[in-house]
């Protein structure tokens, strides 16, 4: 299942990391076509950024 959706602005960095787990998990599983891995790595890669940002936000009003 490949979910190509951009994460939702309001979605919170447990949901990020649920979604990241979940296309982690696919590509490990290496069962789908190719096309349907290259999806899956490419949301990986902009889950992976936005919850990068958000915790690096996080981390900033903490100071």
């Amino acid at each position: 299942m490949v979910t190509s959706e951009q994460p939702d602005a309001s979605a919170g960095v447990d949901t990020l990391l649920d979604r990241l787990e979940a296309a982690i998990g696919r590509l490990a599983a290496g069962q789908a076509p190719v096309e349907e891995l290259v999806a899956d790595y490419e949301e990986a890669v902009r889950l992976l950024a936005e919850a990068e940002t958000r915790l690096q936000s996080l981390a900033g009003q903490a100071r």
